[in-house]
């Protein structure tokens, strides 16, 4: 049974105007953590795919676990939210909107959510989060940001051939820290283009080229599928990595 305590959250709606992608704005889900108070400041989580990190992924809940039971020290989520019909558009590298959506998280979102939340703005009070396409695209928002980003949650990263290719073009990578997780089950997922992808192969294929290239992996295999209810089981994990107890 869920402590009640877990499910008093804050989460508030809110709307960033930007240049860079046609619609002319984004849906964004801010989560606030116990206790916040705007005269203190607060590392952030930035998740693709906004609405299911925080409906399916329970992100907010297992926030507050943390902070409440663990001592984590507290945190604001921002959750991206998506279009489903231009996700792969927006997060493969090959998409013809991905260029787009990388500059309006790097040069809009970012300023935006850092003038008007108390986040923190050292690159290590950054973290960004996402599930298959969404961990590609948030290793490709690091890779263009080097001076925003270091710290990358990917849960199942849907590391296709063009985001292999590119990942072996970057120079050294020492900057990098990586949460990987993979299911065992995955090895026969259909993507959007309809190619079957081994997901255990080409994760273990870009640890292999990440860790080549100098960058810090936290990298595990389970019994699971490519699915929420694999991935809710370890957000946890990936964020205790990166979020550390308050002295």
């Amino acid at each position: 049974m869920t402590d009640a305590r877990y499910l008093k959250r804050t989460i508030v709606k809110d709307v960033i105007s930007s240049r860079n992608l046609p619609e002319g704005e984004r849906n964004l889900r801010i989560y606030l953590p116990p206790g916040y108070n705007e005269l203190l400041s607060y590392p952030v989580v930035y998740c693709q795919d906004g609405e299911q990190f925080f409906n399916f992924g329970r992100i907010a809940t297992t926030a507050n676990q943390l902070i409440l039971d663990e001592g984590i020290e507290p945190f604001i989520i921002v959750g991206v939210e998506v279009d489903i019909a231009n996700r792969t558009a927006e997060y493969a590298p090959n998409g013809n909107r991905h260029n787009g959506y990388v500059t309006f998280f790097g040069d809009e979102l970012i300023p935006y959510i850092e003038s008007k939340y108390p986040a923190r703005r050292e690159r290590s009070a950054r973290i960004l989060a996402g599930d298959s396409l969404g961990g590609t695209v948030s290793l490709h928002i690091a890779l263009a940001y080097p001076d925003l980003f270091d710290q990358v949650i990917s849960l199942s990263g849907a590391f296709y051939p063009a985001s292999r290719a590119i990942v072996e073009l970057a120079p050294d990578l020492s900057r990098l820290s990586l949460f990987m997780i993979v299911g065992l089950q995955e090895t026969a997922f259909k993507s959007d283009s309809g190619a079957i992808y081994d997901f255990v192969a080409i994760n273990r294929e870009m640890k292999a080229i990440l860790e080549h290239k100098g960058a810090h992996i936290k990298y595990s295999e389970h019994n699971g599928d490519h699915v929420w209810g694999f991935w809710q089981q370890h957000i946890p994990d990936a964020l205790r990595t990166f979020l550390h107890a308050e002295a």
